[in-house]
């Protein structure tokens, strides 16, 4: 059972490098779930296997095909921190996808770099408004360096 749990931690951990390389934000998110269950797993897996046995000792103390319960509280608060950083990194993504309008990774980089760039609520400008602004800018320069005016 332990080599079937580190077959299925590889190819997780395979699929979530791949989701975190794909540069959309989204997808990182992906990744970034799919990471967290692997760890999850090779913790629980790390604490050894035995089905059928309960996590607790019984009333008459004995310790033989018990579980060892310390993997599964671990994992469990691992579930937990989990949970909280994909819901705080989806809010993110969500103000970030509303402000920009793109999840993709290159035009979020393309937006910081015209830092300034906000519409009159506030939020980030799209490429082409940005392409349109500047044509404005550049027009209105031009005419006010004219000497006739």
């Amino acid at each position: 059972m332990e080599v079937l749990f580190g077959i299925l931690a590889g190819v997780l951990m395979a699929g979530g490098v791949w989701l975190i390389l794909s540069r959309n934000l989204l997808k990182f998110l992906f990744g970034l779930v799919l990471i967290s269950n692997v760890a999850n797993l090779v913790i629980f897996a790390s604490g050894g296997v035995t089905e059928g046995s309960p996590p607790l000792v019984g009333k008459s103390g004995i310790v033989e095909g018990v579980a060892n319960s310390l993997p599964q509280a671990l994992v469990l608060t691992a579930i937990v921190i989990g949970f909280g950083l994909v819901s705080f990194t989806l809010t993110l993504a969500l103000r970030a996808w509303q402000s920009i309008g793109t999840t993709h990774v290159e035009e979020m980089c393309l937006s910081e770099q015209r830092a300034g760039a906000t519409d009159e609520n506030g939020g980030v400008l799209s490429v082409d408004d940005y392409a349109q602004l500047e044509r404005a800018r550049t027009v209105n320069s031009e005419q006010s360096m004219e000497p006739g005016r």
